[in-house]
Protein backbone atom coordinates (compact mmCIF):
# COMPACT_ATOMS: atom_id res chain seq x y z
CA UNK A 1 0.00 0.00 0.00
CA UNK A 2 2.41 2.16 0.63
CA UNK A 3 4.55 1.61 -2.56
CA UNK A 4 1.37 2.11 -4.01
CA UNK A 5 0.71 6.13 -2.62
CA UNK A 6 4.31 6.84 -3.15
CA UNK A 7 3.50 5.85 -7.35
CA UNK A 8 1.00 8.05 -6.91
CA UNK A 9 2.80 11.18 -5.57
CA UNK A 10 5.81 10.55 -7.90
CA UNK A 11 3.87 11.97 -11.25
CA UNK A 12 2.18 14.82 -9.17
CA UNK A 13 5.80 16.05 -8.32
CA UNK A 14 7.36 15.34 -11.56
CA UNK A 15 4.63 17.96 -13.34
CA UNK A 16 5.26 19.91 -10.26
CA UNK A 17 8.71 20.50 -11.64
CA UNK A 18 8.07 21.11 -15.35
CA UNK A 19 8.30 24.93 -16.62
CA UNK A 20 4.72 25.91 -16.32
CA UNK A 21 4.94 29.54 -17.77
CA UNK A 22 7.82 31.83 -18.83
CA UNK A 23 7.53 34.90 -16.24
CA UNK A 24 10.65 36.57 -17.63
CA UNK A 25 12.60 35.82 -14.09
CA UNK A 26 15.75 34.95 -15.19
CA UNK A 27 19.59 34.14 -12.86
CA UNK A 28 21.59 37.05 -12.86
CA UNK A 29 24.41 35.39 -14.65
CA UNK A 30 22.52 34.96 -17.64
CA UNK A 31 21.66 38.92 -18.15
CA UNK A 32 22.60 40.78 -21.33
CA UNK A 33 22.20 43.90 -19.42
CA UNK A 34 21.83 43.93 -15.44
CA UNK A 35 19.18 46.56 -14.00
CA UNK A 36 21.07 50.37 -13.74
CA UNK A 37 20.33 52.39 -10.90
CA UNK A 38 20.25 56.13 -12.50
CA UNK A 39 23.26 57.55 -12.82
CA UNK A 40 25.10 54.34 -13.24
CA UNK A 41 27.11 54.27 -16.53
CA UNK A 42 30.41 52.00 -17.94
CA UNK A 43 31.07 48.51 -18.15
CA UNK A 44 28.64 45.44 -16.56
CA UNK A 45 30.80 45.22 -13.87
CA UNK A 46 31.47 49.03 -12.98
CA UNK A 47 27.48 49.12 -13.33
CA UNK A 48 27.05 46.00 -10.63
CA UNK A 49 29.19 48.03 -8.23
CA UNK A 50 27.81 51.73 -9.06
CA UNK A 51 23.89 50.09 -8.43
CA UNK A 52 25.29 48.66 -5.02
CA UNK A 53 26.95 51.58 -3.59
CA UNK A 54 23.65 53.50 -4.65
CA UNK A 55 21.27 51.48 -3.24
CA UNK A 56 23.33 51.01 0.40
CA UNK A 57 23.62 55.03 0.44
CA UNK A 58 19.67 55.86 -0.36
CA UNK A 59 19.14 52.97 2.29
CA UNK A 60 21.47 54.67 4.90
CA UNK A 61 20.21 58.00 4.16
CA UNK A 62 16.15 57.08 4.38
CA UNK A 63 16.22 54.57 6.87
CA UNK A 64 15.46 55.51 10.42
CA UNK A 65 17.76 53.57 12.55
CA UNK A 66 16.19 55.22 15.77
CA UNK A 67 13.51 52.53 15.46
CA UNK A 68 15.58 49.79 17.16
CA UNK A 69 16.94 52.35 19.73
CA UNK A 70 13.02 53.14 20.53
CA UNK A 71 12.49 49.78 20.62
CA UNK A 72 15.26 49.11 23.66
CA UNK A 73 17.05 47.16 20.67
CA UNK A 74 20.67 47.51 21.05
CA UNK A 75 24.16 46.35 18.97
CA UNK A 76 24.30 44.99 15.63
CA UNK A 77 20.67 44.46 13.72
CA UNK A 78 20.16 42.66 10.70
CA UNK A 79 18.01 42.90 8.13
CA UNK A 80 17.49 41.07 5.25
CA UNK A 81 15.40 42.54 2.25
CA UNK A 82 14.45 40.92 -1.58
CA UNK A 83 12.48 42.50 -3.62
CA UNK A 84 12.54 42.52 -7.61
CA UNK A 85 12.96 44.95 -10.47
CA UNK A 86 9.87 44.30 -12.44
CA UNK A 87 9.88 44.92 -16.72
CA UNK A 88 9.50 48.32 -16.47
CA UNK A 89 11.78 49.01 -13.86
CA UNK A 90 9.63 49.10 -10.58
CA UNK A 91 10.63 47.85 -7.38
CA UNK A 92 7.95 45.19 -6.65
CA UNK A 93 7.50 42.37 -4.33
CA UNK A 94 9.58 43.72 -0.86
CA UNK A 95 9.57 41.71 1.56
CA UNK A 96 11.80 42.17 4.85
CA UNK A 97 13.41 39.64 8.11
CA UNK A 98 14.09 41.38 10.83
CA UNK A 99 14.52 40.65 15.07
CA UNK A 100 11.23 43.15 15.42
CA UNK A 101 7.98 43.73 12.92
CA UNK A 102 8.65 47.34 12.90
CA UNK A 103 12.04 47.39 11.48
CA UNK A 104 10.61 45.14 8.77
CA UNK A 105 7.94 47.78 7.98
CA UNK A 106 11.18 50.82 8.05
CA UNK A 107 12.81 48.47 5.60
CA UNK A 108 9.73 48.04 2.89
CA UNK A 109 8.77 51.17 3.12
CA UNK A 110 12.71 52.05 2.17
CA UNK A 111 13.11 49.91 -0.73
CA UNK A 112 9.86 50.92 -2.11
CA UNK A 113 11.26 54.42 -2.28
CA UNK A 114 13.81 53.43 -4.55
CA UNK A 115 13.80 55.39 -7.36
CA UNK A 116 12.39 53.81 -10.80
CA UNK A 117 15.53 51.93 -12.79
CA UNK A 118 16.38 50.51 -16.34
CA UNK A 119 15.26 47.04 -16.13
CA UNK A 120 17.40 44.09 -16.44
CA UNK A 121 17.61 42.75 -19.93
CA UNK A 122 17.79 39.36 -21.69
CA UNK A 123 17.28 38.31 -25.45
CA UNK A 124 16.74 41.53 -26.31
CA UNK A 125 13.75 41.71 -23.68
CA UNK A 126 12.89 43.46 -20.65
CA UNK A 127 13.00 40.50 -17.33
CA UNK A 128 12.15 40.38 -13.72
CA UNK A 129 15.33 40.48 -11.70
CA UNK A 130 14.70 39.45 -8.32
CA UNK A 131 17.92 41.57 -5.82
CA UNK A 132 18.74 40.00 -2.10
CA UNK A 133 19.88 43.37 0.26
CA UNK A 134 21.08 42.37 3.93
CA UNK A 135 21.05 45.55 5.71
CA UNK A 136 23.23 45.64 9.09
CA UNK A 137 23.56 48.69 11.43
CA UNK A 138 24.84 48.91 14.98
CA UNK A 139 22.47 50.40 17.38
CA UNK A 140 24.05 52.16 20.22
CA UNK A 141 22.04 52.61 23.79
CA UNK A 142 19.50 54.96 24.40
CA UNK A 143 20.42 56.67 27.46
CA UNK A 144 17.84 58.92 27.60
CA UNK A 145 15.02 56.36 27.26
CA UNK A 146 16.86 54.49 29.99
CA UNK A 147 16.38 57.58 32.50
CA UNK A 148 12.45 58.03 31.75
CA UNK A 149 12.21 54.13 32.27
CA UNK A 150 13.99 54.24 35.36
CA UNK A 151 11.47 53.23 38.23
CA UNK A 152 10.93 56.34 40.54
CA UNK A 153 11.20 54.43 43.48
CA UNK A 154 15.08 53.59 42.86
CA UNK A 155 17.25 56.11 43.74
CA UNK A 156 20.76 55.48 41.91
Amino acid sequence: MKKLILLLFIPLISFGQSETENNSKVPSEIFDNIPVYPGCKGSELKKRKCMSERIAKFVERKYNTDIAADLGLTGRQRISVIFKIDTLGNITGVRARAPHRRLEKEAVRVIKLLPKMKPGIQNGKPVIVPYSLPMTFQVKENKKKKEILKPAYLDW
